[in-house]
């Protein structure tokens, strides 16, 4: 029996390897060519306030704005005036108390099949074009190529990105500035702060059926493994980022539809700062957006 269970885990060990090795050899392929980003002639222009068209900014650009808020939106014309509502007023209410603060919020419309755009647009009537923008895709690309498309026209010094269904309290931005200035000196002007729901898992367990809670804590262990030990949750959609940790970040995405966007693997390594961990060098660049975000 002893024998027959230590050749059933001797197997176990070779499936494992065998598992990684491929992982590592796909990983290694899609790897090597970069994906460009393509966008539709529509797509590079947004609609001003007066009905007028302009060209949209570039990520390679000087930024202009201290924070770019970008926001996708997939059919999302209930929830988003909820969240809308609370970040605009609390990004007013700073701006007047500091008047050197800047700010832009870019509504990523991804694609969708209700009055998203329409409804983001208002704001864009009421706050102005310069404070709010409104991107409409041609079509559905997922999560994270809804948020490249956003980050790469964005202004702003620092780039936030925050889930339209306002499942994070917008004013916690502060706590995102205040872990990203703590990291300093960045490397090279990279930097990231990552929001954290790990406090909660208990809780959002207790709502979970047994086989969601499986897969979800399947995939936290492959991603702790295989990519970022330092994090807990990856998941959260709520993320700050340096503009050049931004723009080096989705200029290496390699996957776009949204469940699966999350073990994104960059080209790199590259030094960056996360959070309160030490300089990393990402040979695979981390978290962000898979299939498990369906699960949490």
């Amino acid at each position: 029996m002893a024998a027959l269970l230590l050749q059933l885990a001797g197997l176990g060990a070779v499936l494992v390897a065998a598992a990684l090795v491929l992982i590592s050899i796909v990983a290694f392929i899609t790897a090597t060519k970069m994906s460009p980003l393509h966008r539709h002639e529509e797509e590079k222009f947004f609609v001003n306030a007066k009905g007028q068209k302009e060209t949209l900014p570039s990520i390679w650009d000087s930024p202009t704005k201290q924070l770019s808020v970008v926001v996708p939106s997939y059919n999302e014309e209930e929830r988003l005036p909820v969240m809308m509502d609370e970040a605009l007023d609390y990004l007013e209410k700073r701006q007047k108390h500091d008047p050197t603060f800047t700010y832009e919020v870019i509504v990523v419309d991804d694609g969708s099949k209700d009055q998203t755009s329409k409804v983001a647009f208002k704001y864009c009537q009421k706050y102005g074009s310069d404070k709010v923008r409104v991107l409409t895709l041609m079509k559905n690309r997922g999560k994270g190529g809804a948020i490249r498309m956003g980050v790469f026209s964005s202004r702003g010094r620092k780039i936030l990105m925050a889930d339209a269904d306002g499942a994070t309290k917008f004013p916690d931005v502060e706590k995102l500035e205040k872990g990203l200035n703590d990291l300093q000196p960045w490397p090279d002007q990279m930097a990231i702060a990552c929001g954290s729901r790990a406090h909660l898992e208990k809780e959002s367990i207790a709502k979970r059926s047994y086989f969601r809670t499986l897969l979800m804590y399947g995939f936290h262990f492959l991603v702790r493994f295989l990519c970022v030990k330092g994090i807990r949750d990856t998941q959260c959609g709520f993320k700050l980022l340096t503009r050049e940790a931004a723009s080096r970040t989705f200029s290496s995405l390699h996957i776009e539809r949204c469940r699966t966007f999350s073990a994104a693997w960059t080209q790199g390594p590259f030094p960056c700062r996360v959070l309160s961990t030490q300089p990393l060098y990402l040979a695979c660049l981390l978290y962000f957006f898979s299939f498990s975000s369906d699960l949490q």
